[in-house]
């Protein structure tokens, strides 16, 4: 994913802005990200494979009775009389153009009698490497032909292009639903990336805390909290997802490609048990900041504990040839004021030893 910052929704959106809307409507929800819809296709068979970017949304409704297998991608939700023009050439049900526009759908599947509907995460990790940043892509998925709907350009899918048009692997020798498991396994294969970041940042973050508990280290700790979360919302529902799309037998889908989508349900246990894994690390985390802060507070009491010690003697001498009698026979000591430095110092000193030995110091 080539984006320069996270796509999230914006703070005043809530949930509640479709509320009240007859079902079926499409009412795009999240973040306009590009002024312009982006159609393009890929229309390809056994012989031939042939890429190009169209203009109008007019030019899609040739491709649904299409003799060849065809991929459209469209970059850009907000244009929603766009994508209802599409549902009517394509005849894709309402409710699921519905779920297109939303962007803040739960990950899912629905699955019609010609069609089948996928709703996922795309995730990505910014370029500086400092960010997390989320994306739903939808797939929907006829006899002859696969439409998926992004939120903007840039995607994981520039190795998949290549290989449907050079002709390498399976792609061109299989049909929809073949092409559908390679777009669900290649958006769940990038997850793997997002895995392998968390694990190489808290690894750091953990040194961090341990030399240095800070508020800033504790502020880190929130941030990777908050992603975690964001990350499990994303890769737990799959599980559901891909169970079903193996299991239930859709006319579309081929025994051959149940058990490619067996394997792609193989990754999502492995990386639920990953980000698991690391919420876990991420609390020991918290756990170690916290025992770092209180470590720290106690060695703070304890020196000013041992201060407080040293001078309690002090002033204790202080204080006694600080009261004016006139009996004290020290006052009259030609060497008195020499004689008490001594004994204060040889106080201070051998308190100092003493604190040294029992390794308070």
């Amino acid at each position: 994913m080539n984006k320069s910052q996270a796509n999230y929704p914006p703070k005043n959106q809530r949930y509640s802005s479709t509320a009240g809307l007859p079902p079926g409507t499409l009412k795009h929800v999240g973040k306009q990200v590009q002024e312009k819809t982006r159609i393009t296709v890929i229309e390809y068979n056994n012989t031939s494979a042939k890429f190009k970017e169209i203009d109008s949304v007019e030019e899609c409704a040739k491709y649904a009775e299409s003799d060849k297998l065809t991929w459209i991608n469209i970059d850009g939700l907000f244009d929603t009389e766009l994508i209802e023009k599409i549902g009517e050439d394509f005849n894709i049900h309402p409710l699921i153009l519905e779920d297109v526009v939303n962007t803040r759908q739960r990950p899912k599947t629905e699955e019609y009698e010609e069609l089948i509907f996928v709703s996922m995460k795309m995730l990505g990790i910014s370029e500086d490497g400092s960010e997390l940043m989320s994306e739903q892509i939808s797939f929907v998925s006829g006899s002859s032909w696969v439409i998926s709907f992004q939120e903007q350009e840039g995607d994981v899918f520039d190795g998949l292009r290549k290989r449907i048009l050079n002709n390498k692997g399976l792609l061109r020798k299989y049909g929809s639903d073949f092409l559908l498991y390679r777009l669900v396994d290649t958006v769940v294969d990038n997850y793997f990336f997002v895995a392998e970041y968390f694990e190489e940042e808290l690894e750091n973050l953990e040194e961090k805390v341990l030399s240095d508990p800070s508020t800033e280290a504790l502020q880190e700790i929130q941030h990777f909290k908050r992603q975690i979360i964001q990350v499990r919302r994303a890769v737990s529902p799959l599980r559901e997802v891909l169970a079903s799309l193996e299991k239930n037998g859709h006319l579309l889908i081929k025994k051959a490609t149940q058990r490619y989508l067996r394997d792609v349900y193989e990754h999502i246990i492995q990386l639920n048990e990953a980000f698991d894994s690391q919420r876990d690390i991420l609390s020991g985390i918290t756990d170690l900041h916290s025992s770092g802060v209180s470590n720290r507070m106690n060695q703070v009491m304890q020196l000013l504990t041992i201060i407080a010690t040293i001078f309690i003697p002090l002033t204790f001498i202080a204080g006694i040839y600080g009261m004016n009698f006139e009996t004290m026979p020290e006052l009259k000591w030609e060497y008195g004021y020499f004689y008490v430095w001594i004994v204060i110092v040889a106080i201070f000193v051998g308190m100092l030893y003493y604190f040294k030995r029992k390794k308070w110091l």
